[in-house]
């Protein structure tokens, strides 16, 4: 079973393994499917069966994800789950060394890549989706004059509200309650910039 708990990687191994662009890929759609085949996954990422499970298993490797309980009576199938309800990469923990600074910055530079890739999607299909999402989404850009310390507050507080939408919504969608629930990426960056 899936920890509730955010897995923080501290180490540069773990996040070589996720900060590679088809595995990071995997482990996304992984996340949003709760549980998922290899075969599943390599039909969204349009990837060979087998790369897919080669990458599965370093992934798994590093802990990031499990094998999860069979969703079917094909024993040939290897089911696989987050092994967290997420992960955590924080600043303070790739410091130490030079390598370790640069493999932070590489995969933070991935993940934002990806990100804009995601939203640069969900622009070019806009008209698909219909009003009542495009009056839902959104995009902004708010200038603040903070402290690091409000900064920091800002933070926990946008991801104490982010994790409430995240587990009412979960429970609402386990309860049978999915008319109209889709996938909803929510992406914000804070940081400090100088003119």
């Amino acid at each position: 079973m899936a920890s509730k708990e955010k897995r923080r990687i501290a180490d540069v191994g773990t996040l070589k393994a996720l900060a590679h662009p088809l595995r990071m890929n995997l482990y996304r759609l992984l996340c949003v499917a709760e549980v998922a085949t290899a075969s599943q996954l390599a039909e969204q990422v349009d990837e060979a069966v087998s790369l897919v499970s080669y990458h599965l298993r370093k992934l798994a490797e590093h802990g990031l994800i499990e094998e999860a309980e069979p969703q079917s009576r094909d024993g040939r199938e290897r089911w696989w789950q987050p092994a967290s309800e997420g992960v955590s990469i924080q600043d303070e923990d790739f410091r130490d060394a030079p390598e370790m600074t640069a493999a932070r910055l590489a995969a933070t530079r991935l993940f934002i890549e990806q990100r804009y890739d995601m939203y640069r999607a969900y622009l070019d299909q806009r008209a698909d989706w219909g009003v009542e999402w495009h009056d839902a989404a959104y995009d902004s850009e708010t200038l603040l004059r903070l402290t690091a310390p409000e900064l920091a507050a800002l933070k926990r507080e946008l991801m104490d509200l982010l994790m409430r939408y995240h587990e009412e919504s979960r429970a609402r969608e386990a309860d049978g309650d999915t008319e109209g629930r889709e996938n909803v990426a929510f992406h914000t960056y804070g940081f400090p910039f100088r003119v």
